[in-house]
């Protein structure tokens, strides 16, 4: 079963609706994150897209690794389990301000929509090498999909 595609207007714009219900106040099903880190934690992959230096690239040996293990879980359709292992950069401890972790992540999902498909197919990732347009869909859609079911959105 395909995701739905992020990378179009409607399918964005329903994410962002999501988010718009969560409120400073909105508390998780499971996991230990508050929804202000929970918000920063989706802005991650984001982040690594379109601000690369905030997070430094995996060695050889390490993107291989990645590669081997990590990839199919991260770009495939299957959803994420519940209280999953979490990468080091996504690790989210501090506190974080909630107006503004959903600013950063709506204006990441528009960005991201209106540079459409074209501009991802064959885009490098950070920490898979290229990445064909429905991995990337996959990564995004899923990812925020399993965060905002995870705080009831």
């Amino acid at each position: 079963m395909a995701l739905p595609n992020i990378f179009s207007q409607p399918v964005a714009d329903g994410i962002i609706e999501r988010i718009n219900t969560l409120t400073p106040a909105t508390t998780p099903q499971w996991g230990k994150m508050n929804v202000s880190q929970m918000l920063a934690h989706c802005c991650v992959s984001y982040e690594m897209v379109y601000e690369p230096e905030k997070h430094p690239k995996p060695n050889g040996f390490m993107k291989l690794i990645l590669k081997l293990l990590v990839k199919n879980k991260v770009v495939s359709e299957v959803p994420y389990k519940h209280n999953g292992p979490t990468a080091p950069a996504f690790i989210i401890t501090t506190e974080r301000d909630f107006e503004t972790e959903k600013a950063r992540l709506i204006g990441y999902i528009q960005k991201t929509q209106q540079l459409g498909e074209k501009e991802f197919d064959g885009k490098m990732s950070h920490s898979f090498g290229p990445l064909k347009v429905g991995e990337w869909n996959n990564m995004f859609y899923k990812h925020l999909n399993h965060h905002l079911t995870q705080f009831g959105s």
